[in-house]
């Protein structure tokens, strides 16, 4: 089943590479069965998931031997969280497979390569061998630089190259940080399985010490983290909707998910120790993310920065929970649970957010709010998509931002008191930002000669219902999803 989840998109971004011309409308529906294939996967193994207490920690497990010599293997696997993130990645893919794009001659280029980023991320949350996991994790690298560089904006070759190379220096520190890892441990194994049972790395030292900064320093540039964010604006900002809503909903995830899978689970000695280096770095984030994105004009790049500040709570929670103080287990699986639903917010709030911008770019070709303004007449729809995608963005109690953020703050009172009440701030400044930002482009007077705005169409309502439906889901009903996260979190942190 995993498998599968992983070679359909491929084997479909190989048919799409290597067939007939197609026109634009033609490609996506050729496309869209190939993306489709691993949500429902993905749909039957969550219906399949036992998340008991006497359950394995990792189930649909295949492994199979792949080079026997140095103890790799195709081996894939689920817990509640990689499943719970999976199952979103996918949804998004399909929801950008699904999005209306002006794309000419090359769409089938287009869609070949969002199915081939959409097989290689599904690989990253299922991978349980740590080659297997850095070979799909650089490879998404390959995926969203072409769909930024050849179907962006003006300057989008050069975001493009930034966003690249970035990542590049990000993937190959962990790469170093995985031989530190595994390297010299006998028998050597790269199944996260063992490696999560040995904690091979716990004696501490220079080594430990030098092998957790590789994955933080990796995983910091993926996620964003400060100040290792820079290339995450412009990327945004030049890449078309449906990559901009990719790269917040699924490829600034695999940081956060990759801190959690590799050193808060396999050095869980060594994380305690850092642990509050990395929670400032987080606190940093939030903070420089909420006030940078107030001051912006443009609209995509106002955006862009909500998402260094919201995968700052998620970090934080994840700090967090690798803090090891005697009898607060509980409190730190909250934190760790709230961190993951916080990715999941993130990615459909946010990826949501950056879908509308599509349409803002494909009505008027402009980001700048001052070019907008009493849009609420002409496209209710949208207002109102956008103000459920805000409020939610801001954490309003009812939609999924509030319950991650809730876990969030709780976990990390009980273990740190000051680091939550400074993260607080952060929550005063988003809220700000998007009310602004709200107020500028769909209520007040619109600007003089502005031209009627066409509201979301079919497709782009049909989108944008759904995720904003998950959205509410969670928000009034999170059991559903808590359950298999919080079983998962218990297995790391103890308990």
């Amino acid at each position: 089943m995993l498998t599968l989840t992983i070679l359909v998109p491929l084997f479909g971004a190989l048919v799409l590479a290597s067939g007939t011309r197609l026109d634009a409308r033609r490609a996506r529906l050729c496309a869209l069965p190939f993306g489709l294939v691993p949500l429902l996967l993905l749909a039957a193994a969550w219906v399949g998931f036992d998340g008991s207490a006497g359950a394995p920690a990792f189930q649909h497990v295949v492994d199979l031997p792949w080079i026997a010599s140095l103890g790799v293997g195709w081996r894939l696997g689920v817990d509640g969280i990689s499943l719970s993130l999976a199952a979103m990645s996918a949804l998004l893919f399909v929801a950008a497979l699904a999005w209306p794009q002006v794309l000419g001659a090359r769409a089938r280029h287009w869609y070949a390569w969002l199915l081939f980023l959409q097989g290689v991320s599904l690989g990253v949350f299922l991978a349980l061998d740590l080659l297997l996991f850095y070979v799909f994790f650089d490879l998404s690298l390959v995926g969203m630089y072409f769909l930024i560089g050849r179907w962006g904006h003006d300057d989008a070759p050069r975001a493009a190259l930034k966003f690249f190379l970035y990542t590049l220096a990000g993937s190959l520190a962990i790469l170093l940080a995985i031989l530190g890892l595994t390297l010299g441990d006998a028998p050597l194994s790269f199944d996260m399985r063992v490696l999560i049972e040995r904690q091979p790395l716990d004696g501490g030292g220079l080594r430990a010490t030098l092998v957790l900064l590789g994955f933080v320093f990796g995983f910091a540039v993926k996620t964003p983290l400060f100040p290792v964010h820079t290339w995450l604006p412009p990327a945004h900002v030049q890449a078309p909707a449906p990559a901009s809503a990719i790269l917040a909903g699924v490829l600034l995830k695999m940081g956060g998910y990759g801190l959690i899978r590799i050193p808060l689970s396999m050095m869980g000695e060594t994380f305690a120790r850092h642990a509050p280096w990395l929670a400032a770095l987080a606190l940093a984030s939030i903070l420089w993310g909420a006030l940078v994105a107030l001051a912006q004009s443009n609209l995509k790049q106002r955006i862009a920065y909500t998402s260094i500040n919201h995968m700052g709570y998620s970090v934080l929670g994840i700090a967090a929970a690798g803090s090891m103080r005697a009898g607060e287990t509980p409190a730190r699986q909250l934190a760790l649970s709230g961190a993951v639903v916080e990715m999941l917010a993130h990615g459909l709030i946010t990826g949501s957010l950056f879908f509308m911008t599509g349409v803002f770019w494909q009505r008027r070709q402009d980001y700048e709010m001052a070019h907008y303004g009493g849009l609420a007449g002409n496209a209710p729809k949208l207002a109102a998509a956008f103000i459920v995608a805000a409020f939610a963005s801001l954490g309003l109690p009812g939609l999924a931002g509030f319950v991650a953020e809730f876990q969030i703050f709780a976990g990390t009172f009980v273990l740190h008191p000051w680091m939550a009440a400074i993260a607080l701030l952060g929550v005063l400044v988003t809220a700000a930002l998007f009310l602004q930002m709200v107020q500028r482009l769909f209520f007040g007077t619109a600007p003089q000669g502005q031209p009627a705005f066409a509201d979301l169409r079919g497709v782009e309502l049909a989108v944008l219902t759904v995720l904003l439906a998950l959205v509410l889901l969670i928000g009034v009903y999170p059991a559903w999803l808590l359950l298999p996260i919080e079983r998962a979190a218990a297995m790391i942190v103890g308990g």
